[in-house]
């Protein structure tokens, strides 16, 4: 059994990696005439310009906050104390706690790991949100962070099955790097979109940096998998993995309606994100069956 058992899986993310976001004005599809004109108005330290994502930051630290309030260490929480407010942990998931593959995502292990992870969100949040929308970049958080956990959850069943060890179904595992990661897939895919009002030139260079993010910390987080490499937390590679995928996953439906009108552009949301939605139920319905 790897000696990583005995610590909960997490996600560190270097906040030196993270793209610096850019002004860029939303297309007209992506916000309301009155979203827009606040995201032109405000700064990117003002919540009013990204709404979404700083409703996102806000439950994250709300919950790391409310931890600490009632005893959890802030540096080094306990497995027991990451699993009492919702972490993942697959084994109480095909036990029917099927809520904490999302609830996972907004729970931290520790202060650094929260840091980390929130100003990667933020960085990523006030680049993508003005080409979702506020919604939109809550569904993608929620939907990609789920995939990620999900994509874990399969490849410790599989795990436990192949060593015919069971403890491989009890490791916690949280953060929000999986949903951020995922934001970074859908990022890659919504800035090739020549039809976008901006510059050809900008748009590569945005896509390249994010390209950049994601394969800085996915090689970051391999290499921890590595014998002599130890960062002293087990970053969840599955995580990251699954919420990149299905991020660029949900970006391919949502290219063709960018630019063709707002109402036209939400309906593919909606049919996207409830499609997204159906198949992670499909797959976890699957895993449970198997395990």
């Amino acid at each position: 059994m790897p000696a990583t058992h005995s610590h909960p899986e997490g996600e560190v993310l270097p906040p030196g990696s993270a793209p610096v976001p850019v002004e860029i004005d939303p297309p007209a599809e992506a916000y309301t005439p009155q979203q827009a004109r606040r995201h032109r108005e405000y700064g990117n330290w003002d919540p009013r310009a990204a709404p979404g994502t700083y409703f996102l930051l806000a439950i994250n630290i709300a919950v790391y906050l409310w931890m600490v309030a009632h005893g959890v260490s802030a540096t080094e929480p306990s497995e027991r104390a990451l699993i009492h407010y919702g972490a993942n942990d697959t084994w109480l998931v095909l036990h029917r706690e099927w809520y904490r593959l999302l609830t996972a995502t907004f729970v931290h292990v520790g202060l650094i790991h929260l840091l980390t992870n929130m100003w990667c969100l933020w960085n990523l949040g006030m680049l993508g949100e003005p080409l979702v929308g506020p919604w939109g970049m809550v569904a993608v958080y929620m939907i990609t962070g789920i995939a990620g956990n999900l994509l874990s959850m399969g490849s410790n069943v599989l795990l436990a099955h192949w060593y015919n060890e069971p403890q491989f179904l009890k490791i916690p595992g949280a953060g929000a790097s999986g949903a951020v990661f995922g934001i970074a897939g859908i990022l890659i895919v919504l800035l090739s979109n020549r039809k976008l009002p901006f510059p050809w030139q900008q748009l590569r260079q945005l896509r390249s940096r994010v390209v950049q993010f994601a394969a800085i910390n996915l090689v970051i987080g391999l290499s921890t998998a590595l014998p002599f490499v130890n960062v002293g937390i087990r970053i969840d590679n599955m995580a990251h993995i699954g919420g990149f995928l299905s991020g660029l996953a949900l970006g391919v439906p949502l290219v063709p309606r960018m630019t063709a009108g707002r109402e036209r552009y939400l309906r593919r949301q909606k049919i996207t994100f409830a499609a997204a939605c159906l198949a992670l139920a499909l797959i976890g319905y699957g895993i449970a069956k198997f395990a």
